[in-house]
C-alpha cells in the first residue's frame, strides 16, 4: 500500500481531509501519536513535547516557567519529576526523523504535519499534499467546524501559522509552501474536501495498480 503526508495552512482542513481519507482507504490517521513516541523517546511527558512543537522560538519555556509558583509544583517541575529527560526544539527535529519513518514503515498510515513531506520525501511510497487557503477561508472553517466565534477563529488561526513557521525553521526550511514538494496541491478556495478527498483516493489506488 502507502502513505501519505498532508501539509496545510492552519485552517484549510488537513485532519478533516485525513480523517476522510482513513476512512475511505482504511488508513490510520496519525496525529498525536506522533507527541507520543517523542515524548517516548526524550523520557518525557507528551504535554512537554507538545508544548515545544507548538510555542513559537523559546517563548514555550517562558511560559511554562511562569507557571511555576514558590509553594506548587508547577507544570515543568512536575514532568520532570515524573520522567527525568529533557527535550528542546532541537531535539524534537531529530526525534521526528527518527519517529515518522518507524511510523511509515506501518504502512498505510496518514501523517498530518510535521514535517512529513521533508522527512519522507524520497520514500517513493509516500504521497505528499499541501492544502492552502486563503486567510477567510481558513477562518470561516474554524468557526463552522469548531464552533467559534470570528475573534477566536482568527486567532487560533494566526497563532497556529505562526507556530507552523516556527517548525519549518527549526528544519531550516522556508519552501515548505513550493508545489514541487507535493503531489497534489489542494487549493481549498475553488476546491471542495470530498473533492480533495477523492483525488487522493485516485492517486493511491491509480499507484497501486501500476
Amino acid at each position: 500500500m502507502a502513505v501519505i503526508t498532508i501539509a496545510r495552512h492552519f485552517g484549510a482542513g488537513g485532519k478533516t481531509l485525513g480523517t476522510i481519507l482513513a476512512q475511505k482507504l482504511g488508513y490510520t490517521l496519525v496525529d498525536e501519536e506522533i507527541v507520543e513516541r517523542v515524548a517516548l523517546e526524550a523520557n518525557v511527558s507528551p504535554d512537554w513535547v507538545d508544548a515545544v512543537a507548538q510555542e513559537t522560538g523559546t517563548s514555550w519555556m517562558h511560559r511554562i516557567m511562569s507557571k511555576i509558583g514558590p509553594l506548587r509544583g508547577g507544570y515543568l517541575e512536575t514532568s520532570m519529576e515524573a520522567k527525568p529527560g529533557y527535550i528542546d526544539g532541537n531535539l524534537y527535529i531529530q526525534l521526528l526523523h527518527k519517529v515518522i519513518p518507524q511510523i511509515a514503515r506501518q504502512d498505510k498510515v496518514i501523517i498530518l504535519g510535521r514535517g512529513g513531506q521533508y522527512i519522507l520525501a524520497k520514500d517513493p511510497n509516500t504521497f505528499h499534499f499541501l492544502m492552502i487557503a486563503d486567510l477567510e477561508r481558513r477562518i470561516a472553517f474554524m468557526m463552522e467546524h469548531y464552533k467559534l466565534n470570528r475573534k477566536q477563529a482568527q486567532i487560533v488561526v494566526e497563532k497556529q501559522g505562526a507556530r507552523r513557521l516556527n517548525l519549518y525553521r527549526y528544519f531550516g526550511k522556508t519552501d515548505y509552501d513550493q508545489p514541487e514538494l507535493y503531489h497534489l496541491v489542494f487549493n481549498m478556495n475553488r476546491v471542495k474536501m470530498e473533492e480533495a478527498a477523492n483525488c487522493v483516493c485516485q492517486l493511491v489506488a491509480s499507484a497501486a495498480s501500476a
